[in-house]
């Protein structure tokens, strides 16, 4: 029997987190002390987890103004052990999750073309132009990010702001951040499709069909997290 402490747990939430693309290459974690709150672990627990990080080769340490924990890879012998630990003991509390997200972004996008003003159709754009003509992950999560949040803000609700946040946070391990898988070009062509028809549903005042295509477009993340336990399961002997 494996007994796990706080540093094994969140150093593979870690792991995973990464495998799975809330953290993508190149990209900086949050720093310590906001990795305390997000986990709610002690410091000293977030810096060994970071140590060993840095030790298995998935992040380096930079030094300086920018300094900070960067991730240098999204996968290595390391992850595949750390996501079957991650993932599977809850993996039915994810299903769940995952239908219950799609169902509450459906709410979402709803409401949003209920109650969108004029006003709140500049800020979706804008978002939208920026997803689109992204050219790295990183450009695209953030401009995924933007775009969600002023569907958010379009409802006039913050609690429906922090439902969807919260929500986000669970399926992605204490993380409010995006799944963004390996950054396959199908799940982008198809987020960038989902997007357009997304905007011009709730411009169009047309809740049904905006929330039709949120609950759709919300399993996106779900199959992401699915590809990568899938990955795992494969490369288990027979």
């Amino acid at each position: 029997m494996r007994v796990t402490s706080a540093v094994d747990e969140v150093s593979d939430r870690l792991l995973t987190a990464i495998a799975v693309g809330d953290f993508l290459p190149g990209e900086r974690l949050p720093v310590e002390r906001e990795l305390t709150g997000l986990l709610h672990v002690s410091r000293p627990t977030v810096r060994e987890a970071v140590a060993r990080l840095q030790a298995l080769g998935v992040i380096e340490i930079r030094r300086g103004r920018n300094g900070g924990a960067y991730v240098r890879d999204s996968w290595t012998a390391s992850s595949a052990a750390a996501v079957r630990r991650t993932l599977l003991p809850r993996w039915e509390e994810f299903e769940q999750l995952f239908d219950l997200r799609g169902l509450v972004e459906g709410m979402v996008a709803a409401t949003a073309a209920r109650r969108r003003t004029t006003e709140d159709l500049a800020p979706m754009r804008e978002a939208l132009a920026a997803h689109l003509s992204a050219t790295t992950p990183r450009e695209e999560q953030a401009a995924d990010s933007a775009f969600h949040q002023s569907i958010c803000a379009a409802t006039h609700n913050p609690q429906i702001a922090l439902l969807s946040r919260d929500l986000l946070t669970r399926i992605s391990l204490g993380f409010p951040i995006e799944p963004w898988g390996k950054g396959e070009r199908t799940h982008f062509h198809r987020a960038g499709a989902d997007h357009t028809s997304l905007y011009e549903a709730i411009a169009a005042g047309e809740p049904e069909r905006a929330q039709d295509i949120a609950r759709e477009h919300f399993m996106i993340s779900a199959e992401m997290i699915r590809d990568v336990l899938a990955r795992v399961r494969a490369a288990e002997p027979s």
